[in-house]
């Protein structure tokens, strides 16, 4: 009898905020199974007063992956990483100084400085892209104002994902769905906006040209794949922002929200079109390019950093808890105490989390939580509560009614958080899969590859391959009497 040939798998590269794997999925009779075959952390360095991304760590990473599959054929290697950060290459190629962490402080009080130059409402015209201190477009501006030699000197501007492509194949390009969340885009061109970068004096042609998600960067150079079987490996811009893949392996259209839980939380929907529009710019939604020409028109939420500085914070005065531990304490606790806006710009770059909670509730005269169960309550509650708002929004600007909520992302594993969502909301939820970055990341490979047809016949294999956990929503009328207290902490910041 003859034996079965197995199809070559692929290789995903899936870098997060504070870790990175690489992960192996194969293909058999339209069901996809995955093997992490490496995993490292993803630590930023902080050296000269800045804090910098540790991007050769994470290309040793990279090599050391590669360099325990060389006995095997693969279909394809894809690589994804969160947006808005970047590196410049010099005239040879180089690296000319590890990329800026967006934590870092330099872009304070840059975004008014933009907006002399360029109204904010003609920036939000041409790019559809929600307003945040760490954007590209203000990074590269305060990079121009404090180290301007260091940008004349460069030859390509590339986002990070596109900096592990261009190391890999030899080809600088952008990909588009991560371009897009420099806010230096024109999402009708799908080109950079060049007329704007112009008017905010920064270097029009300095990043690398744009690709479309799916495109062939190149192969593998000989020098890594030194004579093994990974020689001339295909290299795949799959989605490279995170989010893009995760969206990319779910379906998040016609009634049914996405939610991309993580550190970052991301809320919202896939559309045909972006939306920019006058009340798109008041509620600062954002839209971010999407798989197969469609946009995802949705908002940045802070996530489960909060959470994961709080544990930092407990580490550092000797108490270690591990998640699982903390969602019980908080489980136990009672219900909205204390409530913050995830979203305060003192959370952004807080060096003690649970010290800038405190000043919060103080702010807003509410009691200080006084556990680490309070402190988590508090976190799960707020985020769950924010989602509460965007949803609305979400609804009120694509003009549909949201009746589902699919959570995707390693926080859809956390299942306090995901019922709180759906008590908050009053929608039903679907949690997992919690792959979902690099299954959306081995989908578009597929599809680049000729595995499959079409993105809904990639999506149908996910959703065949990695079941969902349903959560119905428990008595949201309790959460309807404290909606308006939590506004107005929110105040003109959720607006």
């Amino acid at each position: 009898m003859p034996r079965l040939c197995r199809a070559k798998p692929y290789l995903a590269f899936d870098f997060g905020a504070d870790s990175g794997r690489a992960l192996l999925a194969h293909l058999q009779s339209g069901i996809l199974t995955t093997e992490e075959v490496r995993r490292f952390p993803n630590e930023p360095v902080e050296y000269g007063g800045s804090l910098h991304w540790d991007v050769a760590r994470l290309w040793f990473e990279v090599r050391k992956a590669l360099a325990g599959l060389e006995d095997m054929e693969l279909a394809g290697i894809g690589v994804d990483a969160w947006g808005v950060d970047y590196a410049l290459l010099g005239e040879r190629g180089e690296l000319l100084q590890n990329p800026y962490h967006y934590r870092d402080r330099r872009t304070v009080g840059v975004m008014e400085e933009v907006f002399k130059k360029v109204p904010k409402e003609d920036i939000y015209r041409v790019t559809g892209i929600q307003f945040m201190p760490i954007n590209t477009i203000y990074q590269l501006f305060a990079a121009l104002r404090a180290s301007p030699k260091i940008v004349d000197a460069a030859k390509h501007l590339v986002t990070i994902p596109d900096l592990f492509n261009y190391w890999l194949t030899g080809n600088a390009v952008c990909e588009f769905t991560n371009a897009t969340t420099t806010q230096m885009v024109d999402p009708a061109t799908r080109t950079w906006a060049a007329a704007l970068m112009q008017r905010l004096e920064l270097p029009n042609d300095l990043p690398a040209p744009i690709v479309e998600p799916g495109s062939i960067v190149g192969t593998l150079r000989p020098a890594i794949a030194r004579g093994s079987a990974l020689a001339a490996t295909t290299v795949v811009a799959p989605a490279c922002h995170d989010t893009g893949s995760a969206v990319a392996a779910i379906s998040a259209r016609e009634g049914t929200a996405f939610l991309s839980s993580g550190t970052w939380s991301l809320v919202g929907t896939e559309l045909d079109s972006p939306v920019i529009t006058p009340e798109a710019l008041r509620l600062n939604f954002t839209n971010e390019g999407g798989v197969n020409g469609t946009t995802r028109l949705l908002k940045n939420v802070m996530g489960l950093w909060m959470l994961q500085s709080c544990r930092q914070s407990w580490a550092a005065h000797g108490s270690s808890y591990d998640y699982q531990e903390l969602m019980a304490l908080a489980a136990q606790g009672p219900a909205f105490r204390h409530l913050v806006d995830p979203d305060d710009e003192s959370f952004l770059r807080a060096s003690d989390m649970l010290a800038a909670i405190n000043v919060f509730c103080a702010r807003t005269h509410q009691p200080v939580p006084q556990d680490p169960g309070a402190y988590v309550r508090t976190i799960v509650e707020s985020l769950a509560f924010k989602y509460r708002l965007v949803l609305r929004d979400l609804e009120q600007l694509s003009g549909k009614p949201i009746e589902k909520i699919r959570i995707i992302g390693g926080g859809s594993k956390n299942r306090l958080l995901n019922q709180l969502t759906a008590d908050a909301t009053g929608r039903q939820v679907l949690a997992g899969p919690a792959e979902a970055t690099a299954l959306g990341n081995v989908a578009i490979q597929i599809l680049a590859t000729g595995g499959a047809s079409s993105l809904q016949e990639v999506r149908a294999m996910i959703d065949r391959s990695f079941p969902t956990e349903i959560f119905e929503p428990r008595e949201p009328d309790k959460w309807d009497l404290h909606v308006e207290r939590f506004e107005q902490y929110c105040g003109n910041i959720y607006a």
